[in-house]
C-alpha cells in the first residue's frame, strides 16, 4: 500500500536512525529516506545521471557516482554535497572499505581503484573486462569485482590490491556482487543465475536460478533476495541450501536492492515504477511504496543505520 502523501513531503533534516540514499538516474537526483517511517528527508540534485551509490554509516557519508561523467560526489547524512572528485567517465561500481575508504570500479579502464578516507588513491589494479559491481568482505580481507564482459569475478587482497583469484561465473555477465557469510554472490544478468564464490579456494561453489535479467542481490532475515529486471520480481532463496523459496512481484524493472538495518525487510528501487518498495523478509509482502524521482536505480549498498559519534 502506498504511503500517505504526508509522509512523502520533504521534511527538515532531523536525527534519523535508518537511512537510504536512492539515486534517480533520469532525474539527476539523490533522495534521502528515513526508512523506519518512509519519510523523505531531502532531495539533492546531482548532475550527470547518478546511479551507483554506497553509504558508510560509520563515516557518516554517502558516495554517489554520476554515470555520464564519472564524477564522485560525497553527501553527508542531511543530503548535503560535501565534496566531489573527477574519477573519469568509466567510474561505476562503489563499495565502502572498513578503514573508511572506498573501492571504485572503472568500467572502461578495466581496473579497481582503492581510495582512502580523504579520497587519495591507495592503489589501482587491473580487473577483467567491464567491471561493474564491487564488494568487500566484512573483515576487510578481500575485495571482489563482477567483471561483466569477462564472465568472471576477480578477488583481491583488500590491503595490497594483489590479485588472488579470477573465477568464471555460472551465468553470463555478472553485474551486482554482494558479500554474505563468507562468500561472494553475483547476479549474472544474462545468465538468469546467481553465482556463489568461495574466496578462500577461489572456486564457484553453487548457483541459484533466478528470473529474467537479475541485477543485484541482498540478504536479510536468513534469506537471499535478487532483483529480476525483466520480470518485475524478486527471487527469494535459502542461502544455505540455495533452494528457491518464492518469486515476488515488486514493481516495474527493479534494480537496486539493499537490506534495511533492522533485518526485517529489503528496499527495492523500481526503475520504471519510480518507487522505492519495502518488502517484508518474512511475509514477502510489500509494506510500503515511496515515490521517487524518475529512474531510481540505487546500484550498491544504499541503506544503513547512523552511527553516533
Amino acid at each position: 500500500m502506498r504511503l500517505a502523501a504526508v509522509l512523502l513531503m520533504l521534511a527538515s533534516p532531523a536525527p534519523a536512525g535508518d537511512l537510504a540514499f536512492v539515486t534517480s538516474q533520469n532525474a539527476d537526483m539523490v533522495t534521502l529516506v528515513e526508512t523506519a517511517t518512509g519519510t523523505v528527508l531531502a532531495r539533492t540534485p546531482v548532475p550527470g545521471k547518478p546511479a551507483p551509490v554506497a553509504y558508510d554509516p560509520v563515516m557518516g557519508r554517502a558516495y554517489v557516482i554520476a554515470a555520464d561523467t564519472g564524477r564522485l560526489f560525497v553527501l553527508d547524512e542531511e543530503g548535503v554535497v560535501r565534496d566531489s572528485l573527477d574519477l573519469g567517465e568509466g567510474a561505476f561500481g562503489l563499495a565502502t572499505a572498513v578503514d573508511g575508504g572506498l573501492f571504485v570500479t572503472d568500467w572502461f579502464g578495466a581496473r579497481l581503484i582503492h581510495l582512502d578516507r580523504d579520497l587519495q588513491k591507495v592503489w589501482e589494479v587491473p580487473t577483467g573486462a567491464a567491471p561493474a559491481g564491487v564488494a568487500a568482505s566484512a573483515d576487510g580481507q578481500w575485495v571482489a569485482t563482477a567483471d561483466r564482459d569477462a564472465d568472471a569475478v576477480s578477488i583481491f587482497d583488500a590491503r595490497s590490491g594483489a590479485l588472488l583469484h579470477r573465477i568464471g561465473t555460472a551465468g553470463a555477465h555478472p553485474f551486482g556482487i554482494t558479500w554474505h557469510e563468507g562468500r561472494f554472490w553475483t547476479a549474472d544478468v544474462q545468465g538468469d543465475t546467481v553465482s556463489v564464490i568461495d574466496p578462500v579456494s577461489g572456486s564457484l561453489t553453487g548457483q541459484v536460478p533466478t528470473g529474467s535479467h537479475p541485477y543485484a542481490v541482498a540478504f536479510t532475515g536468513g534469506r537471499g533476495f535478487v532483483t529480476n529486471q525483466y520480470d518485475g520480481t524478486l527471487t527469494v532463496f535459502d542461502p544455505a541450501s540455495l533452494d528457491v523459496l518464492a518469486e515476488v512481484p515488486v514493481g516495474d524493472y527493479p534494480e537496486g536492492i539493499s537490506a534495511l538495518p533492522d533485518g526485517t525487510a529489503v528496499a527495492v528501487a523500481n526503475w520504471d515504477s519510480d518507487t522505492l518498495a519495502v518488502v517484508n523478509a518474512e511475509s514477502l509482502a510489500i509494506t510500503a511504496e515511496i515515490d521517487m524521482p524518475s529512474g531510481p536505480r540505487a546500484f550498491g549498498q544504499f541503506t544503513g543505520r547512523q552511527v553516533s559519534p
